[in-house]
């Protein structure tokens, strides 16, 4: 899945999502095309990104979004 594809999906802002990606919380495949890298996200990081940023418009910090996230996944509970 193509950055594109999950900005759209998740409703999140190209910035926020490459913050995410720098502070670990979600590792796309890079794949080099030319001069440039091109990242392929899986579903599991569409998931992810999706309860991160519903966590983080209800005003919770980065970590704790994170954190909130990753407990949701565990539980196998719905967006």
């Amino acid at each position: 899945m193509k950055t594109s594809d999950i900005i759209h999906k998740a409703k999140i802002p190209r910035h926020k999502l490459y913050y995410l990606e720098q502070k670990g919380y979600v590792s796309p495949k890079r794949i080099p095309k030319g001069d440039l890298e091109i990242r392929e996200y899986t579903e599991q990081d569409l998931e992810k990104v999706i309860y991160i940023w519903k966590y983080l418009q209800n005003g919770f910090k980065h970590k704790v979004a994170y954190q909130k996230a990753m407990e949701d996944l565990g539980k196998g509970s719905k967006k």
